[in-house]
């Protein structure tokens, strides 16, 4: 079963929605959406993700000769990382990104 959000669509759209703005949909969603754990979870690991990405291909950049290269090579992982976690969560699923993953549950769900 699916649980409806805030703004009235399935928690599994808005879980996707979540990674579709990197960080910034995860602060948005993190601060609207006070009821569904489930979004919640997934905007938290969004903004846990992509905000520590974003900042490393910004920093990475600015690396004479090299540095353009490694932030392509950052802003690669991101993209494939937004598509992954996307689909995943849009599928239902509560997948927890290895280190990341770890921090978001235990913030949202207070658990391990």
């Amino acid at each position: 079963m699916r649980y409806k959000t805030v703004i009235g669509l399935n928690e599994n759209i808005v879980g996707a929605i979540t990674y579709v703005g990197f960080w910034i949909t995860g602060v948005i969603f993190l601060l609207i959406e006070r009821n569904n754990k489930f979004v919640r979870f997934h905007a938290m690991q969004s903004l846990l993700l992509f905000l520590p990405l974003t900042l490393l291909m910004f920093i990475v950049a600015w690396a004479p000769y090299i540095g353009w290269l490694a932030a392509e090579g950052i802003s690669f992982l991101s993209m494939f990382l937004l598509l992954l976690m996307a689909f995943m969560s849009y599928r239902g699923d509560k997948f927890k990104l290895p280190i990341v993953g770890k921090y978001a549950y235990k913030y949202i769900y207070g658990e391990k």
